[in-house]
């Protein structure tokens, strides 16, 4: 049987936008490939172990923090909104992670780009 930690951290390797995750804490505890690159200049993967309030200022800190609390209200409370980036066309948010149970164990940033794929589709040439 396929060991499904391998699965979900493959998937997350794979994805070509940046992930991060952080602890209740806001400890920075997992970089996907995307990330570590895109953050380089700022550290990339040492930026492991850190406080993810470091690398914002205080008004983003302020903000992170009330939604994590507000994650906390509600098991239904898991994914919002934070910004959109004009330069790259992309839509940002904070998701919540929750344990089998419903608790809350973290949470992410979440990138959706809004450019249409440039790709060609089924091109495996």
């Amino acid at each position: 049987m396929t060991d499904l930690n391998e699965i979900y951290k493959s998937v997350l390797e794979a994805d070509r936008a940046a992930v991060v995750i952080c602890d209740l804490e806001h400890i920075i505890i997992y970089m996907n490939p995307a990330a570590i690159a895109r953050y380089e200049k700022w550290g990339g993967k040492a930026l492991w172990g850190k406080s993810l309030l470091d690398c914002h200022n205080e008004k983003s800190g302020e903000m992170i923090r009330k939604v994590l609390d507000w994650f906390k209200v509600s098991k239904d409370h898991n994914i919002i909104y934070t910004s959109y980036n004009p330069k790259e066309n992309k839509d940002v948010y904070m998701v919540a992670l929750r344990n089998d149970a419903g608790e809350l164990i973290g949470y992410y940033e979440k990138h959706e780009y809004r450019d249409r794929e440039t790709m060609k589709m089924y091109d495996m040439a």
